[in-house]
């Protein structure tokens, strides 16, 4: 009976270690200096999402292991945004909107990513960053051309992730400042 115990407690300093990491990369100065993501709090949201998605994504694809660990970092997501929420003095009583506002959000912006990504052009992935991270439709910002490729980018690192790095709490992006703009508007 203690193995179980044990495997949840190792997941769940995992899944903290992973998550951490995604926050981490996220919220890197160069994606509001030099992408012009807005450096406010919707900004830095849709800069979570499109990480935490991209990652989801590929674990979905990858077996019932990351299936698991995915599951527990959109749980810790929901966390997060949970105390978030308290912390910026959301009331208890609206809390549980919000995050259905937020649920709303992350899922309509996953969808989206993944459908943009799916092709193999970059202009729909960047009208959609455009619309969501930038809050622009037209014209489209160079920093969503740049978002675009940096995501094409990180999706081949985290496909490429070893189950058992994963599971030790290991994952890679790629260097932000390191991707080039690889079409303009």
């Amino acid at each position: 009976m203690i193995w179980p115990f044990s495997l949840r407690f190792r997941r769940s300093g995992t899944i903290s270690t992973l998550y951490g990491m995604i926050v981490a990369q996220a919220r890197l100065p160069c994606f509001y200096r030099e992408y012009g993501v807005p450096d406010t709090v919707d900004g830095r949201f849709d800069l979570l999402v499109v990480h935490l998605s991209m990652v989801l994504q590929q674990f979905e694809l990858r077996g019932t292991k990351f299936r698991e660990l995915g599951q527990g970092l959109f749980d810790q997501f929901c966390r997060d945004m949970d105390h978030n929420l308290r912390e910026i003095g959301i009331g208890d009583l609206s809390v549980p909107k919000e995050m259905n506002r937020i649920g709303e959000a992350f899922y309509g912006r996953s969808r989206a990513y993944a459908d943009a990504l799916a092709r193999e052009d970059d202009d729909e992935l960047a009208i959609t960053l455009a619309r969501n991270v930038f809050g622009t439709s037209r014209p489209v910002p160079m920093g969503a051309f740049r978002l675009a490729a940096y995501m094409r980018r990180a999706l081949s690192e985290v496909a490429r992730l070893d189950p058992d790095a994963a599971l030790r709490g290991e994952m890679n992006f790629p260097n932000p400042a390191a991707v080039p703009v690889l079409k303009t508007p």
